[in-house]
């Protein structure tokens, strides 16, 4: 058997593989959007407008011709996108299987020696075996169903591996070189999808050095790591960020200095680049350099795959509806490249998290786009600190919840100061251990559930199926409530896939040592590297297992060649062919089947709508016209995704409190968007430019009584020095006088408006009167502030029911909930629920005439993002509304919004301790009190169930773990005492009776 059947079987066998995956992820794929950033990417990929920094300009155009599939149908554009990330993954499991085969391969045919059907076998079943497994795996199954840069990014990496392997085999022919000048055009690329793809670099650079090197020693293989360390680092800072300083500071002075216009320096120094490029090229090829040669060409690839950038530019240029961070002049750009948004984070050296400012070191000027010429910003600022160490892990000073996590883990005392070795323990207990070590167990031994615990026991740890070894790991799994046993993300995979790939890395160590040393680089760079680059704070928002995706490919590659080390050892008893088919056929059952088996229930996305749905309802909630300020992710993209592709209520301004801080932002902000006018904000850009009321602090006035709110701002605003005070320092600057603020109202503006309900128009105020909750005011509350003087109650204002209290600016008690949103009113009432003021008849309409909910209640697996709603749609959206309708007489209307919950919102499921306590207890209360007995004895009932076994597993873990604190033990136990009441309250004694039994079963355990 040759070469050519070889070939023709490793290119079947790799399509089918990736057919396999293709489909799977087709059929699991989310239908509409999802939670987090995909709804921001699918609407600025429909529109090509520009995302959250560092950009993925790359992604967004392909995914934009994706887009093109849905043939107009706007329902459909996300569903098709989606599909872009199902192509890209089905992708790299086909270089994935070309990769392992190359591998294999190497190992198992060396030249001149005959390829066998035994051989044959063991290659490709290697081959399926490690790329079906990762078919399946948690991790990159999670990212391939949604419109995520993640995907293509694994594609990237799988196609620069599979290139170096492709290289290793024909270096001694002619010409072969192409494939270095292939890959760095592929990682110029990857820029504009995700920067992971670089981190192959060192491998790659490995490969060429152990091929090229006629004697390789460890002292060479060590130096060729160091200089690809170096490669990395020269793209990631030299070519990703010193290119476009280099060019924002010609512009700087062909601008400022010389007086031409912006851009201009920018269009010199490409030319200059591009020139003195293509000069080196000619130049290396006449002379005969090979080396210099081939260096300027990777060069030059990859600056024209990073070229991609531009499209972030001539967008920006356009003003789309989306254009974070409004990147149209090289400084903009260069803060846009460079994160700045976000801060930086110390690794070289840096604080405790205990540790006190004590000075401030400032660095570079900072500069912004004037009317016709750079501006000074700024300059950078460093904090020096009391105290400071190298490798700095526990280092958010800035953060109490953070201090006071770091404290927990760290076991230390109030007071007690970390050391070097507190630091050395974080990072290895929490960073490498909870935020890498956690993840990749997940994907090859098991995954407890999908909550998100923070170190909980009774959350998102790893498993494994095999109770002693659990139950050392995390206790109570005698125990375990059926709750947790019935959960689709309850995966026990039995150390299998782990074994094997462990037997395979071992094995490849043991044949191929260099070869195998290349896949550990791999594995360590996209794994432990980016945990030592990253130098993640605690209480993160979401798992960050998706940055690790490349790190569990290079362990499914050993997957794969744990078949060559079985089917070695099997060959001692039978033939090569039989060895290899029965080494394969386990593999699959220990990988690829198991895998999928436990996996399947909580990756299939393709019954979730919740998020598309949660945005309609959001948007719904407010009034023609409105301005609907938001916060978080979660209450942000998926509204943008709703308005931009499906154009649902596109005469809302959505107004992210985040982003309104940023200069950019308010600027946007003051112009219209789609039908939603620009906001009546006054305040002129120049006044709130980057470097000019960044913050404006809170110095008391000792002013008695309330200020009205105009003439706040008017203060704020001034350029009058009489009007500045020294603050923070010698220099007088605009500052706050008072926390006591108040607005006139002209009632009729309000009444005309149509902002009060008719009923309560009785209760409007002649001023609203507030006191102010922060200590300074930042862009963003300063746009509010003016905002509400300019507005005269023209266009209604809401905020979203998820934002934090600490952002309503002190006006909680004007707030009003008509659903999903607040909206502020100004009339004095007292609180008709325990949230404050509920708009029932407006909440009533919503929920029968406007709101969606996507098919939460028969989806066979609820995500966490979306049972995290449950809290806010039972218990304020349906809860708060009954009891208002019932206090009113109104039991009929009650009972049937009530009915709309039970037949399209409550789960099949019960899933978390909060979702009863916040969300259920007073579902169940409103149930009885609107006459509807038997739903509220049947979901009681239920919820006695889950919370009993919640219990007996809280008091398992208890025994186990004498000295551990359960904020869910509490809850849990709380819970079903109220629960008790509730039903006993609702007329069922007998129901009660048997609540309170177990109750008090459980206070004596606990108490």
């Amino acid at each position: 058997m040759g070469t050519s059947n070889y070939n023709r079987v490793n290119n079947i066998l790799g399509w089918v593989c990736g057919t396999i995956a293709f489909t799977v992820y087709a059929m699991t794929a989310e239908r509409t959007t999802s939670f987090w950033d995909a709804g921001e990417f699918i609407a600025s990929a429909y529109k090509m407008q520009i995302v959250h920094q560092p950009g993925a300009p790359l992604f967004l155009m392909l995914q934009n011709i994706f887009s093109n599939f849905a043939l107009g149908d706007t329902a459909r554009i996300a569903f098709w996108m989606n599909m872009g990330s199902v192509l890209s993954s089905g992708l790299t499991i086909v270089f994935l299987f070309w990769t392992i085969t190359a591998l294999a391969r190497k190992a198992r045919w060396k030249a001149g020696e005959e390829l066998t059907s035994g051989r044959l076998v063991q290659i490709m079943g290697a081959g399926a075996v490690g790329a079906l497994a990762y078919t399946f795996t948690d991790t990159f199954w999670f990212s391939a169903v949604e419109s995520e840069v993640y995907a293509l990014s694994s594609l990237c990496t799988a196609v620069v591996f599979w290139a170096i392997l492709k290289w290793d085999r024909h270096a001694d022919k002619p010409g072969t070189d192409k494939w270095l000048i292939f890959i760095a055009y592929i990682m110029g690329l990857s820029i504009g999808v995700h920067l992971l793809n670089l981190l192959a670099i060192p491998a790659i650079a490995l490969v060429i050095y152990f091929r090229r090197s006629k004697n390789a020693t460890s002292s060479g293989a060590v130096k060729t790591l160091l200089l690809g360390f170096v490669t990395v680092a020269v793209v990631l800072w030299g070519i990703i960020q010193y290119l476009i300083k280099f060019a924002a500071h010609f512009d700087l002075f062909f601008v400022n200095s010389l007086g031409m216009g912006f851009g201009s320096g920018v269009v010199v120094f490409a030319i200059l680049l591009l020139g003195g490029t293509v000069y080196g090229i000619v130049y290396s090829h006449r002379k005969a350099k090979p080396l210099l040669h081939i260096i300027l060409l990777s060069f030059a690839f990859i600056v024209f795959g990073y070229s991609s950038f531009t499209m972030i530019l001539i967008r920006a240029k356009a003003n789309p509806t989306l254009n974070n961070s409004d990147p149209d002049n090289a400084f903009s750009f260069l803060s846009y490249l460079n994160r700045e948004q976000y801060g930086d984070k110390p690794l070289v050296s840096g604080p405790y998290f205990d540790s006190r400012p004590i000075g401030i070191e400032e660095g570079s000027n900072t500069y912004r786009k004037g009317a016709e010429r750079y501006e000074t910003a700024g300059r950078t600022i460093d904090y020096a600190f009391d105290r400071e160490t190298v490798f700095p892990r526990t280092y958010s000073w800035r953060e109490p919840d953070h201090q006071q996590y770091y404290r927990d883990f760290l076991n230390l005392g109030e007071g007690v100061r970390p050391t070097f070795a507190d630091n050395l323990r974080f990072f290895f207990g929490y960073q490498i251990g909870h935020m890498y070590g956690r993840y990749f167990l997940w994907n090859f031994a098991g995954r407890q559930n999908d909550q998100q615990g923070h170190g909980d026991p009774t959350a998102g740890n790893w498993v494994s199926g095999i109770k002693f070894i659990d139950q050392l790991h995390v206790g109570g799994q005698d125990a375990l409530p059926e709750s947790q046993i019935t959960n689709p993300s309850y995966n026990r995979f039995y150390f299998l896939p782990l074994i094997l790939g462990l037997i395979g890395a071992f094995w490849h160590f043991k044949r191929r040592q260099k070869d195998a040393g290349v896949v550990g680089l791999l594995f360590f760079m996209t794994g432990i590297a980016i945990v030592l680059y990253l130098n993640q704070s605690p209480l993160e928002p979401r798992e960050r297992d998706y940055a690790y995706a490349g790190s569990f490919y290079a362990f499914a590659i050993w997957i794969g060649l744990g078949v060559l080390a079985i089917s070695e050892w099997l060959n001692k008893k039978v033939s090569m062919r039989t060895a290899g088919i029965l080494a394969t056929v386990i593999g699959l059952f220990a990988g690829a089947v198991m895998l999928a088996k436990e996996g399947w229930d909580d990756h299939n996305r393709s019954e979730k709508y919740l998020a598309r749905d949660i945005a309609i309802n959001y948007l719904e909630s407010c009034a023609p016209n409105a301005i609907l300020f938001t916060y978080g992710d979660n209450d942000t993209y998926p509204l943008w995704y709703a308005q931009e592709v499906e154009n649902v209520r596109p005469d809302i301004r959505v107004v992210n409190l985040s982003l309104l801080s940023a200069d950019w932002y308010v600027r946007q902000v003051k112009k219209q968007v789609n039908e939603a006018p620009p906001l009546p904000i006054d305040i002129p850009n120049e006044k709130i430019v980057k470097g000019l009321r960044d913050f404006i602090h809170y110095q008391d006035a000792h002013i008695s009584g309330h200020v009205e709110l105009e003439k706040i701002v008017d203060l704020m605003l001034s350029d009058n020095p009489n009007d500045k005070w020294p603050v923070r320092g010698e220099e007088p600057e605009n500052f706050l006088p008072t926390k006591n603020f108040q607005l006139t109202i002209n009632k009729a503006d309000v009444i005309k408006n149509e902002v009060v309900p008719e009923a309560w128009q009785d209760s409007i105020v002649d001023t609203m009167t507030w006191t102010y909750n922060r200590d300074y005011v930042s862009r963003a509350e300063l746009a509010m502030m003016d905002i509400l003087v300019n507005n005269n109650w023209e266009r209604p204002i809401y905020f979203a029911s998820t934002v934090p209290r600490s952002n309503f600016m002190g006006l909680d008690k004007y707030l009003v909930s008509e659903g999903f949103a607040l909206r502020l009113m100004p009339i004095d009432k007292e609180p008709n629920s325990s949230q404050g003021l509920v708009n029932a008849d407006a909440i009533y309409g919503h929920i029968k005439h406007k709101y969606v909910w996507g098919n939460i209640n028969t989806s066979s697996y609820v995500d966490p993002e979306s049972y995290n709603m449950l809290p806010l749609i039972l218990g304020t959206v349906f809860s708060d509304t009954a009891s208002q309708l019932i206090a009113q007489g109104r039991k009929e209307q009650a009972k049937e919004i009530l009915e709309v919950a039970v037949n399209k919102v409550i789960p099949s499921r019960t899933y978390s301790e909060r979702g009863v306590y916040f969300g259920y207890l007073p579902f169940i209360q409103n149930l009885y009190a609107a006459g509807v007995p038997n739903e509220a004895d049947v979901l009681a009932t239920r919820i006695t169930g889950y919370l009993t076994g919640q219990l007996n597993y809280y008091a398992s873990l208890m025994q186990s773990k004498p000295n551990l604190e359960l904020q869910k033990l509490q809850l849990a136990f709380h819970s079903l005492g109220s629960l008790g009441q509730v039903v006993l309250n609702g007329g069922n004694e007998s129901l009660a009776g048997e609540i309170q039994e177990q109750y008090k079963t459980f206070e004596s355990k606990f108490y």
